[in-house]
């Protein structure tokens, strides 16, 4: 039987399964209760656990206060449960403890936090890393490592993320970022691995693969000292583990893919011996990743393979660049001329 999920995780379904453990139906029934917006019972309920140790419940405690739904706000508060929880396993209290450290600008006791959530997929700390690789400023500057960092975070939907991207890409030189591509596709990789081998706490984030990056022309060389990338925790925003945490950060529009009415260059996303298999690639892809929405498809037969293709670009550059796009997302891709 599967363990009851007995944390607050807004936006997900709280239809659990009923335990027999004393402790534990404590935990559900304090669950139960959040559930029907009866936010005192559900402290009640579970104070007795958290005291006792259950990090489930001293994750919940610490959603609570962070709330103030049932008690009085009390980030402190917050911050000392999320802690307990955290140093028990509990993967979602580690998500949000690094994050409220960062906050509250203690970022040498955030970052093994930060790094550690980074490392399973979450994309905020993958964005607060990110940012701090880019300026180099709590942890060491690497271009390199920045740019894959913000481009999983980006692919994961974060918004603030891909207008980050858009910035990195005046000053990384083209060729760190292919570099960083590569490294981001690695990354995802180790990140199945990672939330594989854990147990309990955080569910696996699920990843749209929707980089959404403008068509930008190559960037120009790095510049010695470039314009800091904008700070990555914004004042009064709240980036804990809310309603929606994506939501919580300020969203930063990305510039539209301008799409060539006519050019030589295509991208090639497959090649299959059956045409059926290309079309369902391309309507997987299409659906995954924005940035191919309004691009032609085209099936090139050659003997018996069919290729998918998709285009038209007007440069090899502008090409590359929705490569890059695809690769994130964790689907081959090469630049060909028509």
């Amino acid at each position: 039987m599967k363990k009851a999920n007995r944390s607050i995780v807004p936006m997900l379904s709280l239809a659990l399964a009923l335990v027999a453990t004393p402790a534990l139906a404590d935990v559900k029934a304090g669950v139960d209760a959040w559930g029907r917006g009866d936010f005192q019972t559900a402290i009640k309920e579970w104070r007795g656990p958290a005291n006792n140790g259950d990090a489930d419940a001293q994750f919940n405690l610490a959603q609570a206060y962070k709330l103030g739904r049932g008690v009085p706000k009390d980030m402190n508060q917050a911050e000392k449960w999320y802690k307990s929880a955290a140093d028990k396993g509990h993967l979602q209290a580690n998500d949000n403890y690094g994050l409220v450290l960062f906050q509250n600008n203690r970022r040498s006791e955030a970052l093994p936090y930060l790094q550690a959530s980074a490392q399973r997929g979450e994309p905020r700390a993958q964005y607060v890393l990110g940012t701090g690789h880019f300026n180099g400023d709590f942890v060491e500057k690497d271009w390199v490592k920045a740019y894959a960092l913000m481009t999983r975070a980006s692919a994961q939907g974060l918004p603030q993320a891909t207008s980050n991207l858009s910035q990195m890409d005046r000053f990384i030189p083209v060729e760190d970022r292919r570099r960083s591509i590569a490294l981001a596709g690695q990354m995802e990789q180790d990140e199945k691995r990672v939330r594989t081998a854990q147990v309990g706490g955080l569910r696996p984030t699920q990843s749209t693969g929707a980089l959404q990056t403008a068509q930008l022309p190559p960037s120009r060389p790095a510049m010695p000292n470039p314009t800091p990338a904008p700070s990555p925790i914004t004042p009064g925003a709240t980036y804990a583990s809310g309603p929606n945490p994506a939501a919580s950060v300020p969203a930063a529009a990305s510039a539209p893919v301008r799409v060539a009415t006519s050019g030589d260059w295509r991208v090639q996303l497959g090649a299959f011996s059956d045409e059926n298999k290309a079309k369902n690639l391309w309507n997987n892809l299409e659906g995954r990743i924005s940035a191919l929405s309004g691009l032609q498809p085209y099936l090139v037969k050659a003997g018996g393979i069919t290729r998918l293709q998709a285009g038209p670009f007007a440069t090899r550059a502008q090409a590359g660049s929705m490569c890059n796009s695809v690769k994130a997302s964790g689907n081959d891709c090469i630049v060909k001329r028509r």
